[in-house]
């Protein structure tokens, strides 16, 4: 979501669909608090997501970006949206809010405004439904500013309340928001999944998968890092189409070539792309300021997680319709028109996401 105005960016994957592997819902919000128990509150949405929430029709989806007179026009009824789902209290009192502003930026909007919680004791809370009341998959992340220090905190369904004058959440506990990210990125992102099992239809023993995975881990980690770290950034619009393109041709080649051993070539050559693909979700989440790398290393930790249990799937199920296909050989085989019909399936479903992606772009 470009965002230019936010101070900082993040969200958490919260659904992905098949037409569109990385669509997501989410929202993100930059938080601060003063000295003088002032909290200041920076939320950005999705134009899509405001218009799936509210009715309206700011977001132009052949443009990519939301229309800034729709957003004005709607003003009245995004701020009264927000002014139910979003709170700041003291001690169990409301703080006094200021003037709210809603601005549009990019293919979303801002919200600004300032509570004033001076005349209230106890903790300052922050509370947020703003998006997770619609939609039960939907997250959002929280940048906790106090002075020069800087926290995150996940919010979703069934947690929807930040302490803010407490200390921030722990390096342990943000590590592990980051290794669920990785793991539920490689879950939902069904592009991945696709090409993981395609690259695999052929495999029958342990040493060429295992050299595949490594091939692939090693590719994606080091994309997925520099993209991370804003060292080299290839646009969306290029990484995705090439994404789908990767599926399509792993799929394809089943049909021409069984030689298994030799591709972890393949697989090291398609997983620096799909490694910018992994990127794409860690930059909506955003990387904690104070904890770049631990956070970086989780995300990848959680990613191979997730890749590992899908290969521990795929191969027993593979050789257990081996030996339902091959009774009564001494030796199962893997048969052709097992790898042809689910290639099939997927080089139909990558040449769908390619067309979509393209004309998207």
């Amino acid at each position: 979501m470009r965002r230019a105005r936010l101070l900082w960016l993040a969200a958490l994957l919260g659904a992905c669909f098949p037409a569109e592997a990385h669509q997501v819902n989410l929202a993100t919000a930059r938080v601060a608090l003063t000295g003088d128990r002032t909290v200041t509150v920076e939320l950005g949405l999705k134009g899509s997501d405001v218009d799936r929430l509210i009715g309206t029709k700011i977001y132009d989806a052949r443009q990519d970006a939301v229309d800034p007179a729709a957003v004005e026009a709607a003003r009245t009824a995004i701020l009264a949206y927000l002014d139910g789902h979003l709170a700041v209290t003291g001690g169990g009192t409301a703080c006094a809010p200021g003037a709210a502003a809603i601005l549009p930026d990019g293919d979303g909007v801002v919200y600004r405004n300032s509570f004033a919680c001076a005349n209230t004791t106890g903790d300052i809370l922050y509370r947020s439904t703003v998006l997770t009341e619609k939609d039960k998959g939907a997250r959002q992340i929280v940048l906790i500013a106090q002075g020069r220090s800087e926290a995150q905190a996940l919010l979703d369904s069934g947690n929807t309340t930040v302490t803010l004058s407490t200390a921030p959440p722990s390096l342990s506990s943000t590590m592990q928001r980051y290794l669920l990210a990785g793991i539920e990125h490689i879950f939902l992102g069904y592009d991945h999944v696709a090409f993981l099992v395609a690259v695999m239809l052929w495999a029958r023993r342990l040493v060429p998968v295992i050299k595949i995975v490594t091939a692939f881990t090693i590719a994606h980690t080091m994309t997925l890092s520099l993209a991370a770290l804003n060292v080299l950034v290839i646009p969306g619009r290029i990484v995705e189409p090439a994404i789908a393109a990767s599926i399509v041709f792993v799929a394809v080649e089943n049909f021409v070539s069984r030689d298994i051993d030799k591709r972890w070539r393949v697989a090291f050559l398609f997983g620096l792309i799909h490694g910018f693909g992994f990127a794409g979700a860690l930059r909506e989440i955003g990387l904690p300021p104070d904890a770049i790398v631990p956070a970086l290393a989780a995300f990848n930790v959680g990613v191979e997680i997730g890749q590992i249990a899908i290969v521990a799937v795929m191969l027993p199920m593979l050789g257990l319709l081996d030996r339902l296909t091959s009774a009564g050989r001494t030796e199962p085989v893997r048969t052709a028109k097992l790898v042809y019909t689910v290639s099939a399936i997927i080089s139909l479903l990558g040449g769908y996401w390619l067309l979509t992606r393209v004309f998207e772009a």
